[in-house]
């Protein structure tokens, strides 16, 4: 999942990007108003964390921007202890959740996995497709019984596929999503790593979750929801 970040005030915003990157997440971020709502337009957001007080445009300008234009990915907007009309307008305008500095960053993890999930249908921390279920808490992975060691990068990979279940997804779309700004993404890259997956997914070939569809990508077999 790619997560943008936008905050103006500088230790904050680096406790965002390194908790958002230990806990799985790929990172771009910015502390201007301007260039957030340009990063929102171009770049492949998964969710976003807006603060409202920023030192150019604030951050309705921001979020409304977005919302004119069309995108609709989750947006956590963060305030001012106390500024309950800056929380209402926000809502009003189109963020998804809102949360009052000063914040524990568990519970802003918490809020964005929410989200994420939310906007892909999903009403449970537990993803499942077939015999795999994925939980987004605890990062544990099964396949029937058998718990799966992944590292973080096979773990990103099928969480996007299993939060896309069903659809065709190509390779430069899951370099896009798993990879921030600052890494040089190989497609090649996406090749091992589904590789890999597929491997530990499926050791002895009986059930192949992940389609190769050829000059398109892949795609996740049939999942089930409890949304």
């Amino acid at each position: 999942m790619r997560v943008l970040v936008i905050e103006d005030e500088g230790a904050l915003r680096e406790q965002l990007v390194q908790s958002l990157r230990q806990a799985g997440y790929a990172v771009d971020a910015t502390d201007r108003g301007e260039e957030g709502a340009y990063m929102g337009r171009e770049y492949p957001v998964d969710v976003a964390v807006l603060d409202l007080g920023l030192p150019d445009i604030d951050g309705l300008e921001v979020l409304n921007r977005w919302r004119d234009a069309g995108f609709d990915f989750p947006v956590l907007v963060l305030t001012a202890r106390g500024r309950w009309d800056e929380k209402v307008e926000g809502l009003e305008n189109g963020a998804d959740d809102y949360l009052a500095k000063p914040f524990h960053m568990e519970e802003v993890l918490a809020r964005l996995r929410a989200l994420v999930r939310r906007s892909s249908g999903w009403a449970t921390r537990v993803l499942m497709a077939g015999p795999i279920t994925l939980d987004t808490g605890t990062h544990q992975v099964r396949v029937g019984e058998r718990e799966l060691e992944l590292t973080a990068y096979e773990y990103r990979l099928l969480e996007y596929l299993m939060l896309h279940a069903g659809e065709v997804i190509s390779k430069t779309t899951l370099a896009e999503h798993l990879y921030d700004e600052e890494t040089d993404r190989d497609s090649n890259v996406v090749e091992v790593l589904v590789g890999r997956l597929r491997r530990k997914l499926d050791p002895d070939s009986d059930f192949a979750p992940i389609e190769t569809l050829r000059g398109r990508g892949y795609r996740l077999r049939a999942a089930t929801t409890d949304a």
